[in-house]
């Protein structure tokens, strides 16, 4: 269901002149309706589309008429007056259009009067010499000639030469004045357009012209029509090579010179060689006639540019005839010569338009060659064979441009290979395709493809078309499952799905045509549906929704039948696989499926509810789901249907008040625009089919006739409809409770705005719902109060509802109510809080709206003028926002005043900027179109302007100076002072400012000091503390000094940003009409200019540049032509600046270059991109000649701005692809850059450097380096930026050959990490074929040669760079290569650096080539057969003869990759039982056997540890398989008995060895308890075998951390039954004391995750003692309570709380829910209080942790009570409602409720201690200028307060309570009676409207006062149930 808002057509009348309407009156008949009174009529109305219905009356009239009415003067004259309204007729109105149909049907007696009409017409229009006048001419002509007869006719009957001479004239005219107005670009814009449709019409008069004219008379040289067509192809070979013009006209005039050459050439035969020889530049004079050298001669002589030629190579496509051969031979010359020349010019235009035209043409050739190879000569089937040349070359385009950044150019590619594959199909038409060798190569270099290159999907796309699915089956049976495994990738999703799609289809057309029967059907799902809903159930979220997204619906689209199929199976395992927080499970992937199938229309609702598809308990499990896109989905599929009239039923309603009570608090934005969007969906489709109901009602004799009213009535429906958006409406403002969190109020006030969005009223239609009936002034107060949200969002949304219920709003408002409002607003636009003034604004934009807010609050402040209320046209908004800005800027002015006098007085007690900020809102939301007051306004910005310049002039020097962030020194010594001075003297201030003028000295009490000091200084000045109003002392700070003049700063720059778009921009308004002047303009462009290239604050600076933008903005669109130039002067000005780098010059060097990319960027943005973008072409190349100097003497200055800008414009997504040419240049200058000996010159390129690879390789979005998102191939890489090839190449050269000198010196080259960087990001293709000179090869010995650098991380690096230039195939070559290259143990020169390198290469390369797809094959085998029978022989490297560890230690990484790598083949049967035994021989040879001779300050010594430990471990877990155990060969079982055990690895003396060492048995245990070595498991748990005591023993002993935190995580993981008895006898402890050990640890140790784990265990051994009926001691009991408490602390961190719910839901069964209180009732309800405290914390993952104990607990209560259903996964809002919900069942099952709901009770009260909370609060406000106090983005205090309440009002009701002991409950009364009194007090003693002054303090206050009247409530209940007991027992 898409939500379309329907289109208005507008037409405009036509309107007769006095003239013509005389003569219509003159012939019109009163009595009778002829021809003219009907005209007549028809002119008078007002109405475009009245007047095409009287328009269509006229044929009809005219059709009655008889034969002699030919003759009648009246028709002449109706016919002259119809001709006229056609050519006065704009070309788009439809009147036209209308005219022109109706008037091809005029029978034929009247055509002849009608063509003289029409004639006589055109022939004045003909005259035209006004040039902006020509457009309506040519339109004219146009339309004439496009399905016109009348008009056609008229053209054949008027001479062509006049027509000619007007077209040729217009072009010449045209032409000349664009040349006059360069530099106008509206202007010019406007005429390039209309030198367009010249040059159109001219060629369809051409086209008409060789059509009507017989014979060639008119080719006589004298004749006027042939020097007409000279002159046009003189024209159009001009506009041709005329680079200014616009693209288009340059392509269209390519088509005009072929076109036009086409029609004056003879003999045609001869014209497709004289193409070619244009295209070749190969002209000789010689045979080529002199009209077309004298005409065309520019393209006859010079060397052509490359567009040129291009748009030639276009015009002889789209103008020559290419089908049926009737160019001949050459016309085949021709079509190959235009396919080689564009090839050519594929690797020169790189820009990106003309990158875009080529692709097309070359689409357009293949499509051109297609028709040529249908009747063309055997020889040029063979040239475009698949196998040829031509062929090969398009297809290394295709390679190359398949991933190119345009979208234009990726599709044009993929036709050009959909074109090939047929061009292909045709020159074999006969032979089998299927089997045709150049298919099956195709396909198979495509699926070797890795499966993130996005053009292998279109392509594989073409060939499934050509060769089937089945065949690209039998290759890879697995390729369904690959391609929805990359569908977790969003930019990969739709091609994957369009790929899927055309395979599914193509299979199922295959299994239709070869098997009659329908037995297929069953292997189609298989392949195409069954993994699809394995992903659906278990799949990862991402993957999930895309394939939800993107395959789903094109599945069910093709397969409807499928549906049933899914739902079968999903329904099947719905109840038992109900997903979890990460997973969907089968109730997921079944409500995904139901929705995707009613919103497409396969399903309707009331089939899936009637059917028992599915039960409603299913879909209210699926909307409170864990899950949030299972919620999602549910909602989808209750709110989207096919029709959007299709009526709600009653079942969807409660549903959805269901899923509103617990889902407006998601903390996800999506989720949240997603429920907002489908409940909008909802709320339409109410609104829609409300509508039809209406008209249902109104017919009501249809209703009696269809009798049975079974059905719904009409009437009830609307009422149930009006009833629940009652209803909703009431929950969503109920939602907007104090201290509710930031995305319940967001999704509440966005579902409210569409509620009053959907239901407006329009005129004349009765509504079923009306949102303003709804509101009261309660709500409307509560709407208020959201504008002091923290969040601006909210302010918005809440802003917007009450704009769209103004009228009701304030009727609501009493004036005394609106006084306090305007009060606080003006309060907050002067707070210290820079947040404040937000509101303040938006608070004033509201008020605005309101009619009577002079008299109410303006009255006060200013004196009131007596015009205003004269004036009754003046709209309030504009009376009201013009007083409220006088009123701001009186108040600004005077505070600038004072700053001028004391800065800091003002950033202390009245920052200006919030006033500033006030009056630009105010601004924003004026209609600037139709102001009245003109005058005033005038006046008012120019004030304006005039206040900004003062502002700035106060709190610029700040921002300016060197060191803006401490203008104030924090410390109280007065050495500071002295410092402080240098500073201030650097920054020349004003002299009033006294700020500038003393260093002040920050004390807290300055008295003593000033008396030291008072000698040479006034005691005023030295203390910065000032005394407010309330006598409290307020220091200044360094911090609100400079954020009260940098925000001052972008508070000015940007009311002038918006003051500067009041200049009109319309050309006919005189200057005098705008509200400001072009001076005015010219200096705000000045102050931007200074501030942007002086500022240092960057707060500063990228605010002003904000302004700035909406500056160069308007002036690229303005009229006036010294504006329109501002840009560029600016640009040349501050580049020239730049270049000069004078010593005087201001501009700052450091910060970035601080402003000036900011400027150069706001200037380049703002020209037009559709353009020429000259000023970006200047400045890049002045940029880029200063970024790479050529001489090194020059100053290094300029060079480091130029680097800091291009940073700046790279990063620039406005630019888009028109900076792409110059990435390559870039690249340079950073790589040349980095190897200045300016430090300033080598930050500024990494920072450039860093810029350009995002540019390239994309934004990286995952944390994994070596993923092959954000990198391409080498060939694409090098094809776009080919000058980079010889220049890395370059680089590279000359950085290996300083690493291969002999000499043992140390140099280093500094760009070899920049190298290796970029090469890192290239991978290897398939594809990379024969014809490509930019191989990969060259550059493969640098890089192994980058492996002998002395730095250890460009070793790394090389490494990794090497593997993509080594295809998979050639990986065993170059390994053994290297390998072979290691010295032996005898070389006499061994330099260690050069080994470890070659190792690290060694290491990737395997790496990569064993985790690569081709594992099975038998070169796989044999390759690495090779390789482990070649690392045999230079084992020498990893024993004792090596006496370098960091060597020795890369040699075990290698052998343990490998180690690990043949593990896994060893089942499938490759012995390597020699490797083993080697492997055993080096680890007995290491010194871990021995014992470690060194200390640890051994280089890589830890290393060489850690590799020999993992070759242990990891041979080990090997011999211990099965194959090895039970292999009766002598070698197996020497190899059987390991050298080293587990247990000497865990006593060895270095914790590394140990770590890794439990770490590995951590994992085996993991894999053993969850069943993952079932059959084998025998394996690894005989190396576990009697560990237990090792392990407790080591517990007691452990000194490293990490170890003892593995060692008890492993004793958690055992199995208790086992570790026990060996406590007893290893330690000698009992299973009591090991419980108090393992509390005691928790309380000690500092270690978050040892406590987590110990409490884990404590958990344990308390529930297995429990459980094994043993004694526990209360104490100890109590204590581990108490610990669960303390766990679950606010303050606590994640890893705890996560601890916590795990301990949680481990005890549910046996403690929480059990039916005897194991722990006593005080401890249980402790417990329950974790839980429900975990299920409100902040963190996500903590709640649904939490909500994982209720899983359990509703489990339980599904088994033990056997209901049907029970809601099991929820989330956190549903589980706290059921967590309470439990407890009361709970309370009544063990008889505890007299003492239990006391206990409740005290929750619901809280434990808040009023008086100390606002005591506390109160001083730090101040402290923190930007805290914005408690955040609230999830917990809601009075969510639980309802939720806990309603729990016990259910419980006291049922149960009639009675509690005869009042003692407790009068306690508890007592406390809430003097809460309640202190609440009220507190909230008396706040200042009025206490919601925007104080909101923290009242937003905790109203809370309080709810909690407590909800517990007096329950406490009245509790007590008059009593009473009433005690009453009757008395009588």
């Amino acid at each position: 269901m898409v939500l379309k808002k329907k289109k208005e057509i507008q037409v405009d009348a036509f309107i007769l002149d006095h003239q013509q309407l005389e003569k219509l009156q003159r012939f019109s008949k009163a009595e009778e309706q002829n021809l003219a009174s009907l005209l007549l009529h028809c002119a008078q109305l007002s109405n475009g589309i009245q007047q095409i219905q009287c328009i269509k009356q006229i044929m009809p009239l005219v059709k009655k008429m008889d034969q002699n009415s030919a003759c009648d003067p009246m028709v002449k004259a109706c016919l002259d007056i119809l001709g006229e309204t056609y050519f006065a007729l704009g070309v788009k109105n439809p009147l036209k259009k209308v005219l022109a149909s109706s008037l091809n049907g005029l029978p034929e007696q009247f055509m002849t009067l009608a063509i003289q009409s029409f004639v006589c017409c055109l022939r004045e229009e003909l005259k035209t010499t006004d040039i902006y006048l020509y457009r309506k001419v040519l339109d004219n002509l146009a339309s004439c000639m496009e399905d016109f007869s009348l008009g056609t006719m008229t053209l054949n009957v008027l001479s062509s030469v006049l027509i000619l001479q007007f077209l040729q004239k217009s072009l010449l005219d045209i032409q000349e004045e664009n040349r006059q107005n360069h530099g106008n670009r509206i202007v010019q814009t406007q005429l390039m357009h209309d030198l367009l449709i010249a040059i159109k019409v001219s060629m369809m008069l051409v086209q008409k012209l060789q059509e009507n004219i017989q014979g060639s008379f008119w080719k006589h040289h004298e004749s006027f029509v042939w020097q007409s067509m000279c002159s046009l192809l003189k024209s159009s070979a001009n506009f041709l090579m005329d680079a200014t013009l616009l693209q288009t006209v340059q392509t269209t005039s390519g088509l005009a010179v072929i076109l036009f050459t086409k029609a004056m050439y003879e003999p045609i035969e001869e014209l497709p060689s004289l193409v070619s020889d244009l295209l070749l530049g190969s002209m000789k004079h010689a045979g080529v006639p002199a009209w077309f050298v004298s005409n065309c001669g520019t393209l006859c002589t010079e060397e052509l540019p490359d567009s040129v030629v291009l748009f030639l190579c276009h015009g002889a496509l789209a103008m020559l005839e290419w089908k049926n051969g009737s160019m001949g031979e050459n016309g085949e010359k021709l079509l190959l010569d235009i396919v080689s020349v564009l090839l050519s010019l594929s690797s020169e235009l790189k820009e990106s338009s003309t990158a875009t035209s080529l692709s097309r043409i070359l689409a357009i050739w293949t499509s051109s060659a297609l028709a040529a190879l249908i009747s063309g000569s055997p020889n040029l089937k063979i040239k475009l064979n698949g196998n040829s040349d031509i062929i090969g070359k398009l297809l290394e385009y295709i390679y190359t441009h398949w991933e190119h950044p345009l979208d234009a150019v990726r599709h044009q590619t993929k036709l050009v290979f959909k074109n090939l594959l047929q061009i292909h199909r045709t020159t074999i038409t006969g032979s089998n395709e299927k089997s045709d060798p150049f298919f099956a190569r195709l396909t198979k270099r495509l699926l070797s493809l890795e499966w993130h290159v996005k053009g292998k999907y279109a392509s594989l796309g073409c060939l499934v078309e050509c060769v089937g699915t089945e065949n690209i089956l039998q290759l890879d049976r697995t390729i369904p499952g690959q391609i929805l495994d990359v569908m977790n990738d969003q930019s990969l999703a739709p091609y994957a799905s369009d790929l899927l799609e055309t395979m599914f289809t193509n299979h199922k057309a295959h299994f239709t045509l070869s098997f009659q029967e329908s037995t297929w059907i069953d292997q189609w799902h298989d392949i195409w549906v069954s993994p699809l809903l394995v992903i659906l159930c278990e799949g990862n979220h991402d993957q999930a929704t895309y394939i939800i997204d993107y395959y789903l619906p094109k599945l069910l689209r093709y397969s409807p039948d499928s549906l049933s199929y899914m739902i079968r199976i999903l329904q099947a395992s719905a109840d038992a696989n109900l997903g979890s927080c990460s997973t969907r499970g089968a109730l997921g992937a079944l409500m995904a499926c139901l929705r995707t199938a009613r919103a497409h229309g396969h399903l309707e609702l009331s089939n899936i509810m009637s059917n028992g598809l599915v039960s409603t308990e299913y879909i209210k499990q699926g909307l409170v789901h864990q899950h949030n896109q299972v919620c999602i989905d549910a909602l989808g599929l209750l709110c989207e249907t096919h029709r959007s009239t299709e009526i709600v039923s009653t079942e969807e309603m409660e549903l959805i008040q269901f899923f509103i009570m617990y889902n407006l608090n998601s903390q996800s934005p999506s989720v949240r625009q997603q429920i907002c969007s489908l409940l909008r969906k909802l709320f339409c489709r109410i609104q829609e089919s409300s509508q039809v109901l209406y008209k249902l009602e109104q017919n009501k004799t249809k209703q009696e006739l269809l009798g049975n009213s079974s059905k719904r009535h009409p009437l009830g429906i609307l009422q149930q409809y009006k009833d629940f958006m009652s209803s909703v409406c009431d929950r969503l403002f109920e939602a907007l409770f104090p201290g509710s969190s930031h995305p319940t109020r967001f999704s509440a006030l966005s579902i409210l705005g569409s509620i009053a969005e959907i239901f407006s009223v329009p005129k004349g239609q009765a509504q079923v719902f009306q949102l303003d009936q709804e509101i009261d002034s309660i709500r409307v107060r509560t709407l208020i109060q959201c504008f002091a949200s923290t969040f601006e969002e909210v302010k918005v949304l809440a802003f917007e509802l009450l704009m769209k219920l103004h009228d009701v709003a304030f009727n609501l408002q009493d004036s005394e109510n609106l006084d306090l409002l305007f009060q606080a607003a003006m309060d907050l636009s002067t707070s210290t809080k820079p947040y404040d003034c937000v509101t303040a604004s938006y608070l004033l934009n509201f008020l605005v709206h309101h009619k009577g807010l002079e008299h109410i609050c303006l009255g006060k402040y200013v004196e009131h003028k007596p015009w205003m209320d004269e004036n009754t046209s003046v709209s309030t908004v504009e009376k009201n926002t013009l007083a409220v800005i006088k009123l701001l800027l009186v108040n600004v002015e005077e505070e600038i005043f004072h700053a001028k006098k004391s800065l800091l007085q003002a950033a202390a007690s009245f920052p200006i900027y919030g006033r500033v900020h006030c009056i630009t809102g105010a601004l924003q939301q004026l209609p600037f179109n139709n102001l009245t007051l003109v005058a005033e306004w005038k006046e008012m910005v120019a004030k304006l302007i005039l206040m900004s310049y003062k502002l700035s002039a106060v709190v610029s020097p700040v921002v300016q100076s060197s060191s803006p962030e401490g203008l104030i020194p924090m410390d109280s010594d007065s050495e500071s002072a002295g410092r402080l001075q240098m500073i201030l003297h650097e920054i020349q201030p004003q002299d009033t400012n006294d700020y500038f003028l003393q260093a002040k000295i920050l004390k807290e009490h300055c008295k003593a000091e000033s008396e030291k000091l008072a000698d040479h200084r006034p005691v005023e000045n030295i203390c910065t503390e000032m005394r407010g109003k309330e006598r409290q002392t307020c220091d200044v700070t360094a911090q609100m000094v400079l954020v009260c003049c940098w925000r001052s700063m972008k508070e000015v720059s940007l009311l002038l940003g918006t003051l500067c778009k009041l200049l009109p921009s319309q050309a006919a308004s005189e200057p005098s009409d705008g509200l400001i002047t072009v001076e005015q303009v010219k200096h705000i462009g000045d102050y931007f200019k200074h501030h942007l290239l002086q500022s240092r604050h960057r707060g500063a600076f990228e605010l002003a540049y904000a302004g700035f933008v909406q500056l160069t903005e308007m002036l690229s669109r303005c009229n006036s032509e010294s504006l329109r130039k501002m840009p560029e002067q600016w640009l040349s000005c501050v580049l020239e600046e730049i270049k000069s780098c004078d010593p005087s010059s201001t501009l700052c060097a450091t910060r970035r270059s601080a402003g000036i990319p900011f400027y150069i960027q706001a200037l380049l943005a703002s020209e037009p991109k559709k353009g020429k973008t000259d000023l970006l072409k200047m400045t890049m190349k002045e940029l880029i000649s200063l970024a790479a100097p050529l001489n090194e003497s020059s100053s290094v200055i300029p060079q480091v701005h130029a680097l800091n800008i291009l940073r700046a414009l790279f990063r620039d997504t406005r630019l888009g692809e028109n900076i792409m040419p110059y990435v390559a240049d870039g690249i340079q200058a950073a790589i040349l850059g980095f190897m200045s000996p300016v430090w300033a010159v080598r930050n500024s390129s990494t920072l450039l450097f860093s810029a350009l690879i995002t540019r390239i390789f994309g934004v990286k979005r995952g944390k994994d380096e070596n993923s092959k998102k954000n990198r391409m191939t080498g060939r694409e890489f090098f094809s776009r930026f080919p000058s980079l090839y010889p220049f890395l190449l370059k680089q590279l050269e000359v950085v290996t050959s300083t690493l291969n000198s002999e000499a043992e010196e140390l140099k280093i080259h500094p760009s070899l990490f920049l190298l290796l960087l970029i090469l890192g990001r290239l991978y290897p293709s398939p594809m990379d074929g024969t014809y490509s000179a930019l191989s990969m090869a060259p550059f493969v010995p640098f890089i192994i040669r980058c492996g002998h650098s002395p730095v250890y991380r460009s070793r790394e690096m090389s490494g990794r760079a090497l593997v993509p230039f080594v295809m998979v195939n050639e990986v065993p070559h170059t390994v053994l290569s290297l390998l072979e290259g290691l010295p032996d143990s005898t070389s006499p020169c061994i330099r260690q650096n050069n080994i470890h390198g070659t190792l690290l290469q060694v290491f990737h390369l395997l790496q990569s080539y064993l985790e690569s797809k081709q594992l099975v094959s038998s070169d796989f085998q044999q390759g690495l057969g090779d390789i482990v029978t070649c690392i045999g022989t230079k084992l020498w490297l990893a024993k004792r003869p090596n006496p370098c560890l960091v060597t020795r230690a890369a040699y075990l990484d290698v052998l343990v990759m490998l180690s690990t790598h043949l593990g896994k083949f060893q089942k499938q049967g490759m012995q390597l039982f020699g490797f083993w035994e080697e492997m055993n021989g080096v680890i007995s040879d290491s010194e871990l056997v021995s014992g470690i001779p060194y200390s640890s300050a051994i280089p890589g010594l830890i290393q060489y540890l850690q590799s020999i430990t993992k070759l242990v471990l990891s041979v080990l877990s090997v011999t211990a398989g099965p194959d090895i155990q039970s292999s009766s060969s002598p070698v197996a079982k020497k190899i059987a008995k390991p050298s080293l055990s587990i247990a000497h690895l865990l006593r060895c003396e270095f914790h590394e060895v140990r770590l890794l060492a439990l770490e590995a048995i951590l994992l085996w245990l993991k894999q053993i308890n969850s069943k993952q070595i079932a059959e084998g498991g025998g394996s690894v748990l005989c190396l576990l075998i009697d560990l237990e005591g090792t392990f407790i023993t080591m517990a007691l002993k452990e000194k490293n951390l990490q170890c003892f935190c593995k060692v008890l995580e492993i004793l958690y993981n055992m199995d208790l039954r086992n570790v026990l008895p060996k406590t007893e006898c290893s330690i000698k402890m009992n299973p009591n004391e090991l419980l108090t050990w393992s509390l005691n640890i928790v309380d000690i140790s500092n270690s978050t995750e040892i406590q987590s784990i110990a409490l884990k265990f404590a958990s344990k051994l308390v529930i297995h003692l429990l459980q094994n009926h043993q004694q526990i001691s209360e104490v100890v009991l109590k204590k581990w309570v108490q610990l669960i408490v303390y766990f679950c602390g606010d303050e606590q961190q994640t890893e705890m709380l996560l601890a916590a719910a795990e301990v949680l839901k481990s005890v549910t069964t046996f403690l929480l829910i059990n039916e005897k209180l194991i722990l006593g009732l005080s401890d249980t309800l402790a417990v329950w209080k974790c839980v429900v405290l975990l299920l409100q914390n902040e963190d996500l993952v903590v709640r649904d942790a939490a909500a994982e104990v209720i899983q359990v607990a509703q489990s339980e209560k599904k088994i033990s009570k056997g209901t049907e259903f029970a809601l099991r996964i929820v989330n956190a809002p549903m589980a706290l409602d059921l967590a309470f919900g439990i407890l009361c069942e709970l309370l009544q099952q063990w008889g505890e409720i007299r003492a239990g709901v006391p206990i409740l009770l005290e929750w619901l009260l809280g434990d808040s201690d009023l008086k100390r909370d606002s005591e506390t609060s109160t001083p730090e406000e101040d402290d923190y200028l930007f805290d914005k106090g408690e955040v609230n983005f999830w917990g809601e205090k009075l969510t639980h307060v309802r939720q806990l309440s309603k729990h016990l009002l259910q419980l006291i009701s049922m149960t009639h309570l009675t509690l005869p002991d009042h003692g407790e409950l009068n306690r508890l009364s007592r406390i809430a009676l003097d809460q309640a009194q202190l609440v009220e007090h507190l909230l008396r003693a706040l200042r009025p409207t206490p919601e925007f002054s104080k909101t923290a303090e009242f937003t905790r206050l109203a809370i309080q006062k709810e909690r407590i009247s909800v517990c007096l409530k329950i406490l009245n209940l509790l007590k008059s149930d009593d009473t009433c007991k005690n009453e009757n027992l008395e009588k």
